[in-house]
């Protein structure tokens, strides 16, 4: 029988950093006008909002009055980028 490692073990947070509270609006995301909403917090502060539907997705800033729009292409190249670098 093989021997357990003994090293130490970190103890489990007891208090979650972030929190995303989720909202859909239809429960298809086929149909026109339908979108999932999540809003983002750290420590109960609110980070943002993010839209996502068809054609494109939305970020709203804790603390802004308009949304940047960013479409699903270019949000694939952003993920790239962040994952794996410039090409």
């Amino acid at each position: 029988m093989a021997a357990k490692k003994r090293g130490r073990r970190r103890p489990a947070s007891l208090e979650r950093k972030y929190e995303v509270k989720a909202e859909i609006e239809n429960f298809s995301l086929v149909k026109a006008k339908s979108a999932l909403k999540l809003e983002i917090y750290c420590r109960e502060e609110k980070l943002g909002e993010l839209q996502v539907g068809r054609g494109s997705l939305y970020w709203w800033g804790a603390h802004r009055q308009k949304e940047k729009r960013v479409s699903w292409g270019r949000f694939a190249q952003m993920m790239d980028e962040l994952a794996y670098g410039k090409k």
